[in-house]
């Protein structure tokens, strides 16, 4: 890695990355139930920062489309576009640092998520038999991507997978929903009438990118696992569709690719949000959209090839032919 992640690099030499030890860790998580988990303790690590030492954001506000003036063009917005109700634009710059926002859209409750360190945005319904959850930053790391927890039980989930893993609620899945990375100006191009979620209050660079540098690292922060098959690189960035990946590359070269029931396509515009110190200024990844056969919207997500093989070891790897 060419530098430390600043904002984790200080916590880190004050203690960071401790061992598994449930029963410290049951000081600041009195009412999380560590008797029950479906992972191995010694799989996470403190990422740094203490529970909620990343704020999520509650009742986000938001602005129309048009009146948004400080993104710039390239910048990535996380998309979600609910049945009867404006597209909303969630952008990067204030996922960077705050990872979730909880959101309630056409009366359902959401959890907005993303994990700089794999790369991860992913949006979520918050409901669990009917009962809505809302979420907070845990502060930990399992194979480098963030474990969010709900704060109606203290129940830890990993965000990669969408899975409770410590906990009361270990072994329930979350669901997740159609969403995707876009350029704002693919945004506000394809829906002028759309919402852009407005800068939050607290002090924070947004804007800047406090990972500068770490798409073209030569390993994931706090990852000990081992690489990608198939000589592909950790941070090289895939498509996910649940248990398959197809290599950006790969799709970058065709423009459009038509596999097993998944279209997917690509087209210049985007710039990477954990590249150059400004966001907007990232080298290009690209706007990717991918649908069925019929042109409806599938959940997917764009994960670094590292996490995808953590996650799903067992996943199939779309290289073609």
């Amino acid at each position: 890695m060419r530098r430390l992640i600043p904002t984790l690099a200080v916590c880190l030499a004050l203690g960071g990355a401790a061992s598994a030890d449930p029963d410290r860790w049951q000081y600041a998580w009195p009412d999380t139930d560590f008797a029950q988990s479906t992972v191995d303790f010694d799989e996470i690590l403190s990422g740094g920062p203490p529970k909620d030492g990343i704020p999520a954001i509650d009742a986000p506000q938001f602005l129309p489309a048009q009146q948004e003036e400080r993104l710039s063009p390239r910048e990535p917005v996380l998309t979600y576009v609910p049945d009867g109700a404006p597209a909303r634009a969630y952008p990067v710059r204030y996922l960077m640092w705050h990872e979730i926002v909880n959101d309630v859209v056409a009366g359902k409750p959401i959890a907005v998520t993303f994990c700089p360190l794999c790369n991860t945005g992913m949006v979520f319904d918050a409901r669990v038999d009917g009962e809505a959850l809302t979420f907070g930053v845990s502060g930990k790391l399992r194979h480098s991507d963030m474990i969010m927890y709900d704060r109606q039980t203290e129940s830890w989930w990993q965000q990669a997978t969408a899975e409770a893993i410590v906990g009361e609620m270990t072994g329930t899945d979350l669901v997740q929903l159609p969403a995707w990375m876009e350029s704002w100006d693919s945004f506000r191009a394809e829906h002028p009438d759309g919402l852009v979620m407005d800068q939050p209050s607290s002090p924070r660079s947004y804007g800047a990118n406090p990972y500068a540098s770490y798409d073209t690292s030569e390993r994931p922060f706090l990852y000990r696992g081992e690489n990608p098959p198939h000589g592909i690189h950790p941070l090289a960035r895939v498509v996910r569709v649940g248990d398959r990946a197809w290599p950006l590359e790969r799709l970058r070269d065709a423009g459009e690719l038509r596999e097993g029931g998944v279209v997917l396509t690509w087209r210049a515009g985007q710039a990477s949000a954990l590249d150059t110190r400004e966001i907007g200024a990232g080298r290009e990844v690209g706007n990717v959209r991918v649908h069925d056969t019929q042109g409806r919207a599938l959940v997917h997500d764009i994960p670094f090839a590292f996490a995808f093989h953590a996650f799903q070891p067992d996943g199939e790897w779309m290289l073609g032919p």
